[in-house]
Formats: structure tokens, sequence, C-alpha cells
């Protein structure tokens, strides 16, 4: 079985692949104190709790944090018997192009994004992630990835917004009934929730009048249904899009490393 690992600036993601399908998803804190040896301990519970024996012995890897990597590559090593597929390494391939300046690092999460939308959707795509940042990925007719734009993460806005203001306090994000609040509670979610509709749509929209073209918008993450609520922002929702691309990385890596053979 393939285990497929997303790990994020605030959660990392695991999902095993049995070759057709994913048998479970599951998610922990981002913590890079975190060692192999508890990594395999609260999987292994886990799956044992799902009923589905750790039969793990292939590994691949998307992670925005460099500090994890080395645990999570030493828990593949010991437990699984792998040497896990990184992406972003120079051993692992992609199916489509990056082309961005010289020199400039592209997030592995957001190649995985690239690669999975244009799996699924051919190209012309703009990519919607909502996690600590939101980002907006633009993949060309061919599905090269060609950049993007990085905005404050909802969390974010809204922590950055208790921290700087004493008066201002923790607020769950939803979709207010009216655009004017008659309390503070009411005033910052709608400043967030109708300011992130403002802003996802200028974006898409001027990322489509600079390519000259129409393009399919994609949003993923776990506040992009909100976001959807009565308000044609996306073309598609996506839940495992990262996970999805991860196999697709997976599966393309290993049938070149087999044609080379």
């Amino acid at each position: 079985m393939l285990l497929a690992i997303d790990c994020g600036n605030t959660n990392t993601v695991f999902s095993v692949w049995d070759g057709g399908r994913f048998l479970c998803t599951l998610r922990t804190a981002t913590v890079h104190q975190r060692t192999a040896d508890q990594y395999f301990v609260w999987l292994s519970t886990l799956l044992e709790h799902h009923g589905i024996p750790f039969g793990i012995d292939e590994v691949v890897i998307s992670s925005t944090v460099p500090r994890v990597v080395w645990n999570l590559r030493v828990f593949a090593d010991r437990y699984c018997n792998a040497r896990p597929l990184v992406v972003g390494k120079p051993d692992c391939l992609l199916p489509v192009d990056v082309r961005v300046d010289e020199g400039a690092q592209v997030g592995p999460d957001r190649l995985v994004n690239t690669v999975a939308g244009h799996d699924l959707y051919g190209g012309d795509l703009i990519i919607v992630d909502f996690g600590t940042a939101t980002t907006f990925d633009v993949v060309a007719k061919d599905g090269a990835y060609i950049g993007g734009v990085i905005a404050p993460g909802v969390d974010l806005s809204l922590e950055a917004l208790h921290q700087a203001a004493a008066a201002l306090p923790h607020v769950d994000i939803s979709r207010p009934e009216r655009v004017i609040g008659a309390n503070t509670v009411a005033c910052m979610q709608s400043g967030i929730f109708w300011g992130y509709v403002g802003l996802i749509g200028g974006i898409t929209r001027r990322i489509k009048a600079e390519r000259g073209r129409e393009m399919t918008v994609i949003s993923t993450g776990g506040l992009a249904p909100l976001f959807q609520q009565g308000y044609a922002l996306f073309d598609h929702f996506e839940e495992n899009l990262t996970m999805h691309g991860l196999i697709v990385i997976y599966e393309y890596n290993r049938e070149k490393h087999h044609n080379a053979q």
C-alpha cells in the first residue's frame, strides 16, 4: 500500500492508497519535534481503529515544512522499509513543466495541486487553496505551472485582528446574514467573509483578464465550501486535490523508473 503525506504549516495529512482508492485519510497537527516513532504509534493505532492492517511499503511526501521531512523520511525507512519520494527533490519528476523566474522556489504543495488540477480538468486553470495562506496557482493550457498569488489565510487574518487590537475577540468564521454588523463579532465576521469573497473574485477576474482567456477555477482546502455558499466563485471544489496529485506524481515516477530499466 502507498502512504501519501501532505505536510502543511498547520496540519499534516496522511492518506492510505490501495492502488484503486483511498482507504482512509487522517490528520494531525504539524509539529517538527515529532519523532519517527511517534508517527508510527499514532498512525498504526488509528489504522487499527479503522480495521486497516499496517501494510505500507511505499511513501510519497509533499512538505512545506523542511524540518519535518527528516523525521518522515526516518519513519518511512524504519517502519515501511521504503525510500520515500519527496516532491521538490531532484529525483522526483513532475508530469508538468514549471515556468517561473530562474532560481525561484515554488512550494511543493502548489506543484502537487497543479499536477492534480491538470490531470482532472486539463489546462487553463486557477487553483485556489485555503490553507495557512490563501494561494492562487495559475496553470497554463499545456499544464505548466506559470505562477500565482499568495494572500494571508483566513485564520491568519482573524488571529492578526485579535493580536493587534486588544478589544477584538476571537471569532469563528461564518457567512453573516447581513453585510452591516450590529455588534463587534458580526462586524468582524462580515469583514472577513465578504472581504475574502471580494479578494477571491477580484484576483481571479484579474488573472483571467491578464491571461486574456476563460479559465476554470478550482477550490480546495477546508474553508472553500464556506465561500462557495450562494456565491459562484468556483467552478469545482476538490476536497482531496493534493492527495490526488501525490498519487499521480508517484505513479508517474514509478512508470519512468520502470521504463528506464
